[in-house]
């Protein structure tokens, strides 16, 4: 693996850091000026400016030659290596340590931290340690007059160092951890989105289904026919009874759905209908999971659960889709699904009876590209990705989530609960 990574994931805009570089040399050619002419300091006045030129020239290079909007992971460690040098010279020649401007050293590195590799980030804060323990041993004196007057004990003055090393490293930890995040976030959230574009698409595609329906017509009645025949053939193969008949089953269905939209464009599945009941909703759900599992699914509600309906909501049904669909993953033959509504609120309680959730990552479900550090768990365990989905979407939608391992069942639990308030005016 190559030291540098220069994904596109590891980058951050070109124009923004050369404003902030505008602004550190504007603050460095105003105070090396004002302490010089205004102040009489005597210090290398004429190198000190030749060093602020070099942060200009390299800005100019920025603007100019380097063409590209983002500045790579590459590209902008050597960028901050050239902040670090040449503000370190600058304090070399101004009292190194002592200058009460060596806190600007920890900036480059905290700045980078939340947008570059782990590894570049590393190298740029050692290399910012190992200049500040440099100026703490090695720089010229402070400019005179101040240099006559400023006399501290070798505790405070080696307890510089040792505070802005700690603050760097500090900083920069909390920085990449936030930035990491950050960026697994954004890109779950964008996985999302996609998803859902899909779903919308899919209910968008108006004629293009009722011309895909006369299409698929002929296809379907020849597969019924070889069914047919099929189950003439083995009709004493009880292997293969139950394979024949759910093979039938899908070729009705299929037929069935291609009658309605032939007759209408925009007809949707039947668990996407348009003012239906929560508890019609998680029938449909259980529905389309039964066709394609031999696992149970025990359904349990109140008789006389609200039934009110609620508006069509392609993200309600992605969500309990996606916990439901979570559940027959993981467990060995039961999915529990109970629901509770009355007159103030709306609780649906999902359960299995598989392994759970591993304990080490129980109090971070929701969260994207979780990972248990149990190896047993491992190979039972996905990304997080389809929680994390579900959960986005039904709290978009007012609801409130929690996990936890089922003291009944033994495998994992998810509870949603609603507000009616909140629920029937979606």
């Amino acid at each position: 693996m190559k030291f540098f990574e220069t994904s596109k994931q590891y980058s951050f805009k070109k124009s923004t850091y050369i404003t902030l570089r505008w602004i550190g040399i504007i603050g460095q050619l105003v105070s090396v000026n004002f302490v010089y002419l205004i102040l009489n300091f005597n210090f290398d006045f004429i190198l000190s400016n030749l060093i602020i030129i070099l942060g200009i020239l390299t800005n100019l290079y920025l603007i100019y030659v380097y063409k590209k909007t983002q500045l790579s992971d590459r590209s902008a460690f050597t960028f901050l290596l050239i902040d670090i040098i040449q503000l370190g010279s600058l304090l070399y020649l101004t009292g190194g340590i002592a200058n009460p401007f060596v806190i600007f050293l920890l900036i480059p590195s905290v700045f980078s931290s939340s947008n570059l590799s782990f590894k570049t980030n590393s190298l740029l804060v050692i290399l910012t340690a190992v200049l500040i323990l440099f100026l703490t041993f090695n720089s010229k004196e402070l400019p005179a007059p101040l240099s006559d007057h400023f006399h501290v004990s070798p505790y405070y003055y080696f307890s510089i160092p040792v505070a802005l090393i700690i603050a760097l490293v500090f900083l920069n930890y909390f920085a990449m951890t936030f930035g990491s995040q950050s960026r697994l976030r954004k890109d779950a959230l964008s996985k999302m989105e996609e998803v859902m574009a899909k779903e919308h698409e899919l209910l968008s595609l108006g004629g293009q289904a009722a011309a895909a329906a006369h299409s698929l017509g002929t296809p379907l009645s020849t597969i019924k026919i070889i069914t047919q025949d099929l189950a003439k053939q083995l009709k004493n193969k009880k292997e293969f009874e139950k394979d024949i008949e759910l093979l039938n089953s899908q070729v009705e269905r299929c037929n069935e759905i291609l009658k309605r939209l032939s007759l209408n464009p925009v007809e949707e599945d039947d668990f996407i209908d348009k003012d239906i009941t929560i508890r019609e909703y998680l029938s449909e759900i259980i529905l389309s999971f039964k066709e394609i599992t031999k696992k149970n699914f025990i359904f349990n509600f109140d008789q006389d659960s609200n039934p009110k309906k609620i508006t069509k909501s392609i993200e309600i049904v992605y969500g309990l889709r996606n916990f439901i669909g979570n559940a027959n993953k993981f467990s060995k033959e039961k999915i529990f699904i109970n629901l509770k509504s009355d007159s103030k609120t709306t609780e649906i309680i999902i359960e299995d009876d598989g392994d759970g959730y591993p304990r080490d990552i129980i109090s971070k479900i929701g969260e994207p590209y979780l990972k248990t550090t149990n190896p047993q768990d491992k190979s039972k365990t996905g990304l997080g990705l389809g929680l994390f989905i579900g959960k986005t979407l039904l709290e978009k939608n007012f609801a409130s989530l929690n996990f936890r391992n089922s003291k009944t069942r033994g495998g994992a639990e998810v509870l949603i609960h609603w507000k009616n308030s909140d629920l029937f005016n979606i």
